[in-house]
């Protein structure tokens, strides 16, 4: 019985880990450094994303694109956004707004 609990306790967190993912795929590759509702400050020194507007997340993000924007993580960020349109840079941003 305690091995049904357990298992049914690790699928639980497994699902919730990965609806919070499927939710936006594109965020996917951000939960590492940014956590999975953007709570993070990503090596302890960015902004915390979730505490962001749209319009200041999507500043960053093509800034980062276009190397205009950020300082220690410029180099880290742009290749995570350099392959993003703009229509996933702003679904990217809805997304995070909503957190």
């Amino acid at each position: 019985m305690k091995l049904s609990t357990f298992t049914c306790n690790v699928a639980l967190v497994w699902c919730s880990l990965a609806l919070s993912a499927s939710a936006n795929p594109l965020y996917t590759k951000c939960i590492a450094c940014h956590g999975a509702q953007g709570e993070k400050a990503a090596l302890n020194k960015s902004l915390v994303i979730k505490e962001m507007s749209k319009e200041d997340f999507m500043k960053a993000l093509k800034g980062y694109k276009d190397g205009s924007y950020g300082r220690e993580q410029k180099a880290m960020m742009k290749p995570q956004v350099a392959n993003l349109s703009d229509a996933q840079i702003e679904e990217l941003a809805s997304f995070i707004a909503k957190k």
